[in-house]
């Protein structure tokens, strides 16, 4: 039996029979084996009402990428972005699959070189980034050389507060090596948080508990760097 907020999808077959009901996972599914085109039309009980899956929320992504690709699915080779990736990112580690596949059609999928840059300090933030894959490293100028402040690896994410207050960049972020981003902009949080607000409070909880944990460690690194001052004055 499903959940009561299981949105149940189902779709008209090329053989003009109604297929489903079926969750998001297999719908997408659907849509990689060519079962489901842009043309097919597929009901979603949230909304109950039949739509092109072109034009569903939760398709947008796939066929974004499908175009972007000249045509073709995404490649099974890392490309694609995979539920495990996603799995590894503490805002995100209590949305079940299909929250996760929807939470993608509001991202934008980045793959950056090494040395290129993905923020700089000062710069306007509007976007929060989720590392998928790859390496960064947040620096600062000191001395007219760079100061590395900490690197970044696959599950961690950075600018989060500038969701909330589109305040300039604290630090430099640069890819250390071949790196794939999630971009989750302020705008598309506003959408996420009226068009699926379970998703949107899911990633705030969690992320106020993140920044909790790391307002909390930097109290505790600031008190015993008074106490050592404190020390050495005596």
């Amino acid at each position: 039996m499903q959940p009561p907020d299981s949105v149940q999808f189902r779709i008209i077959g090329s053989d003009d029979r109604v297929h489903g009901p079926v969750e998001l996972p297999v719908l997408v599914d659907w849509l990689r084996e060519g079962r489901v085109t842009g043309d097919t039309w597929v009901h979603a009980s949230q909304q109950d009402a039949w739509s092109k899956a072109s034009r569903l929320a939760e398709l947008r992504f796939f066929f974004e990428r499908r175009a972007s690709a000249g045509g073709k699915s995404p490649a099974p080779d890392g490309s694609a972005v995979q539920l495990a990736d996603l799995r590894k990112v503490k805002v995100l580690a209590n949305l079940t699959d299909a929250q996760l596949q929807r939470f993608l059609t509001y991202t934008e999928v980045q793959t950056l070189p090494a040395r290129a840059t993905v923020v700089k300090r000062g710069d306007h933030g509007d976007a929060i980034y989720i590392v998928l894959r790859g390496e960064l490293r947040v620096s600062l100028p000191s001395s007219g050389q760079e100061r590395v402040l900490t690197t970044l690896g696959p599950g961690d994410f950075f600018g989060e507060v500038s969701l909330f207050d589109h305040g300039p960049r604290s630090a430099d972020v640069a890819a250390y090596s071949t790196s794939t981003l999630l971009r989750f902009s302020s705008a598309s949080f506003d959408r996420l948080a009226v068009e699926a607000p379970d998703i949107a409070a899911s990633i705030l909880l969690c992320m106020g508990k993140t920044l909790a944990s790391r307002i909390r460690a930097d109290n505790k690194r600031y008190l015993s760097s008074v106490a050592f001052n404190e020390a050495l004055g005596d």
